[in-house]
């Protein structure tokens, strides 16, 4: 059970990364600013869990899903809007599953971690 949560939340962190470059930069690019302006204010967040998520580290999960319901919000304010609506439900989904499964992995974790030193 603890490899499927820490597995949903790698997926839906990838996959929400993936999401963002994919969209903006080749289905619907940003007209007001550059591209690559938009990349570093969406992207750049999500690096910074990288390395701690990629290896399973405890404490890195459970802060990284405080990032994810930034990327819930904005995924909601997007779907509130006509003419984003796919990329809002899509990113919604994908931060709420990294949120879910970062926190189930916390608390499965530390239960083991537990269990362990017992």
């Amino acid at each position: 059970m603890i490899f499927a949560a820490r597995g949903l939340a790698l997926l839906a962190y990838l996959g929400l990364m993936g999401l963002i470059l994919i969209w903006t930069t080749w289905i619907a690019p940003p007209e007001i600013v550059p591209i690559s302006v938009a990349l570093v204010i969406l992207v750049l967040p999500l690096l910074f869990p990288l390395r701690g998520m990629l290896h399973g580290r405890r404490y890195t999960h459970a802060w990284s899903s405080l990032l994810a319901l930034a990327y819930l919000t904005l995924g909601i304010t997007l779907a509130a809007a006509a003419d984003a609506r796919l990329y809002g439900v899509l990113m919604t989904a994908a931060a709420f599953a990294w949120f879910a499964g970062c926190l189930l992995y916390v608390k499965l974790d530390a239960r083991r971690a537990r269990k362990l030193a017992s």
